[in-house]
């Protein structure tokens, strides 16, 4: 799982976007960066939402999630935008993700870090 090294601690989305399962977020460079929307998790009062990178890149795994939080306290939102900041908490990144395999168990193959 990815706790989001590579992207910036905002990220918009809008509604043409979500219609089409594409988010574009900026990376600390503030190169464009494409991820496919997987879902949105609501966990202890706050959306989660849950990106795969839909380009891999060369150092990373394509296979790994990121795993953004809801800004409810964001200027964008207002605007009709929903911001999402990185999540920090590695306990909360964990019980997201595990709330996400099991919603999706049956449409993905999870393969275990631990080895």
């Amino acid at each position: 799982m990815d706790e989001n090294e590579n992207v910036n601690n905002q990220a918009e989305m809008n509604d043409d976007e979500l219609d089409s399962n594409i988010v574009t977020l900026k990376d600390e460079l503030g190169n464009d960066v494409n991820f496919e929307f997987l879902d949105l998790i609501e966990y202890e009062g706050d959306n989660y939402v849950i990106l795969l990178p839909a380009e891999p890149s060369e150092d990373e795994e394509s296979d790994e999630v990121v795993i953004l939080k809801e800004d409810k306290d964001s200027d964008v939102a207002e605007d009709g935008e929903e911001s999402y900041v990185s999540v920090d908490n590695e306990e909360t990144l964990n019980k997201v993700f595990e709330i996400f395999k099991e919603k999706f168990k049956d449409e993905f193959n999870f393969v275990d870090d631990e080895q």
